[in-house]
Formats: C-alpha cells, structure tokens, sequence
C-alpha cells in the first residue's frame, strides 16, 4: 500500500511540472520568437523494491522521473511587419546579444535603436555585430537589414547581425526576457540560418495544443488524487480494524 502512495505522490509531482511548463509556454503565447519546451518523463524501476524469497516474488516498483525539458524549435509563423529594423530569424540560427552577465541568445528581431544610435534588442540589449556593436548615425536613411544579416544606410554598410548556431540546441538554458545561455561554444550560422527584414518570427506555440495538455493534466492529477485518498482511507480502515481485533 505503501508503494502505491510513493507511485502516486511522484506521479502528482511530474504532473505538477508538466503543469508549469504549460503555463509558461501558455504565458508567451504573443512573445516576438519564443520557442516552447516540452517535458520528458523516463519510467524510473525501484530496484531494492523485492523480495525474492516468497513464493511469489515482489513485482517492480515502477515510479516517474522528471528528465528535463526539450526545446521545440519548430518554426514560428512570420508576421510582416514593415519596420526595415524588425527581422524574423528563419532556419536554426539565433541572435546574439550583449547582455550584463555576457552573450546571451535569442530569436526575437524587434530590434531598435538607443540613444547612442546602437542597434538593440526590444529589451535594451546591445545586438553583436560580426565586428562589434552596429550603430547608425542619427542623419542616416535607407536602413535595411539583409538576409545575412548586413546592415546598411544611404552611407554604404554598417556592420553585419551575428548569426550563431549551437552543435546541441537542447542545452539550450532559458535566461528569461526570451534569452537563452548555452553551456557551448556558438557556431557561425552560415547557411543555416537567415534573416527577413520588416518581419517577426511569432511565438511557435499552439494554444489549441496546449490548452488540450492543460485539461489532460489536470484530469490526471484529480484521479491520482481521489486514487491516493482512497489508499489513505483504506490504509486508515486497516489500521482500526487491526486495533479492533487487538
């Protein structure tokens, strides 16, 4: 009976990650390139849980164990925009920033400019050229962004838009404000990776989706929960009958 209530309760516990996951991902339905994560769970085989000795042996326990999450980096719909600043990132390539804590990464394209003319992110964080910051010039025109990522003015080319790609994009580290860290070094993205100006990359989450996930969880969690609350009132029947016949 014991084991049952362990097996329930790690079940609650995945369930109540799972649950988080889609909230976030529900959250950043409308964020510029948010990429949504999905759980992974691995059956996780109890292996002292027996007793070999009775007739008929224990059977193994089997519990749920938390594995992570992955990073769906499936493409998010293109929104035009008209902004010659905004680019939408198409491939498997990221942008890279400059940030307080270092490079971070992202996919969101709104990009502007600051007070000293550099080329930011929505969130003030510097965009990294291929040969530092970019900036333009207050009585520049005709800014465009080219598919790789060249800027350019009526005063000829400006810098070029890092584009990076990463060997493992699964190690990928959420950072908030839609930045990622990675434990790896970053590749030049080449050909994997390119730019469409006067567009945003939408979020790649599907509400449908994952308000579906949302009722499934939430029914689970409530049968794993009545299952665990009439083990608890057996175990509790058990304990006052054995007390009766004492």
């Amino acid at each position: 009976m014991q084991n049952a209530l362990f097996v329930g309760t790690s079940s609650q516990v995945a369930l109540q990650r799972e649950l988080d996951v889609i909230a976030n991902n529900m959250a950043n339905v409308s964020t510029t390139g948010f990429k949504a994560r999905n759980v992974r769970f691995q059956e996780y085989l109890m292996p002292v849980a027996s007793a070999e000795s009775f007739q008929t042996p224990d059977r193994r326990v089997s519990y749920v164990v938390d594995k992570g999450t992955t990073l769906d980096l499936a493409q998010g719909s293109i929104e035009q925009t008209g902004n010659p600043l905004h680019v939408a990132v198409r491939g498997e390539a990221f942008l890279s920033v400059q940030t307080p804590a270092g490079p971070r990464y992202t996919r969101n394209g709104a990009f502007e400019t600051d007070a000293q003319g550099n080329l930011v992110t929505s969130d003030g964080y510097q965009v990294q050229g291929e040969a530092g910051p970019i900036t333009i010039g207050p009585q520049e025109t005709g800014v465009s962004i080219g598919p790789d990522g060249t800027v350019s003015t009526n005063l000829g080319i400006r810098g070029r838009v890092r584009l990076v790609t990463f060997a493992s994009p699964q190690k990928l580290v959420n950072e908030g404000a839609n930045l990622y860290s990675s434990p790896d070094q970053p590749q030049p993205a080449g050909l994997a990776g390119r730019l469409e100006s006067g567009a945003l990359e939408k979020s790649n989450v599907r509400p449908v989706v994952e308000m579906t996930r949302l009722m499934d969880v939430n029914r689970t969690y409530a049968m794993v929960s009545s299952v665990i609350s009439r083990l608890d009132d057996l175990r509790g029947t058990a304990i006052r009958r054995l007390a009766d016949v004492a």
